[in-house]
């Protein structure tokens, strides 16, 4: 119930922030937040986490929805039998925030595009190769993305501004990360972290198990090579 309870609640923050950018903020638009190294900009992206992209074609888009939801589904099976299992709560709280951001960001594909007005000539719903023409006035013609259920775009706001130090090889004035991205990016990023750095204390077990067996069949080998 307490990692369920932190799961409805970053989907509520991930939601309320997009909702409040999309009906607040201009495409583009930009607001500090700390300083000038951390701030607000809105932009939308067709594709994955942090506006990685997948493809322009209608299928594709529909891939990476319909694999959302079995990876979801998956998610909460494997976070039930965990639970069930007794394992440790910090486990559950790192799949809890990979399901909460794999949500969010399929919500904005299932429902974005037709809970807000839908422009086809704005810049991040143009998609060459797609096959969809929208009459964009004095620009004429332009190819954007497929609309509908599981199409829609997914809309990202935070960004930093910061720049790697000129005395850093190769990096030396670069930024130090360039995506914009959302809470539910975050929430990915922060489980799948959890889930990477601290295996050895959500799985002992099966470790120390992994270690016996190692030591058994190295001493079998031992054993064999002498006779």
């Amino acid at each position: 119930m307490i990692v369920g309870a932190l799961v409805a609640l970053i989907l509520l923050i991930d939601q309320l922030v997009k909702i409040y950018v999309k009906t607040h903020f201009q495409p583009g638009d930009s607001v500090n937040v700390f300083g000038d190294w951390f701030v607000i900009e809105y932009i939308e992206n067709q594709g994955m986490a942090f506006g990685t992209t997948f493809g322009n074609k209608i299928w594709h888009k529909l891939a990476l929805s319909i694999f959302r939801i079995f990876a979801i589904g998956g998610i909460c099976y494997y976070w039930y039998k965990q639970a069930k299992a007794g394992v440790k709560r910090e486990f559950l709280v790192a799949i809890g925030l990979i399901l909460a951001g794999a949500t969010g960001n399929l919500i904005d594909s299932m429902f974005y595009d037709y809970a807000f007005p839908y422009d086809p000539c704005m810049g991040y719903n143009h998609l060459e190769g797609s096959g969809v023409f929208a009459d964009c006035g004095f620009f004429g013609k332009i190819e954007t993305k497929h609309k509908g259920f599981l199409l829609g775009n997914v809309v990202d706001m935070y960004k930093f501004q910061a720049t790697w130090p000129q005395w850093v090889p190769w990096l030396g004035g670069s930024e130090v990360f360039p995506a914009i991205w959302n809470t539910a990016d975050a929430s990915i990023t922060i489980g799948v972290g959890m889930v990477f750095l601290r295996q050895r204390a959500y799985f002992p077990k099966k470790r120390k198990e992994q270690v016996v067996i190692n030591t058994e069949q190295e001493a079998e080998e031992t054993k064999s090579h002498n006779d």
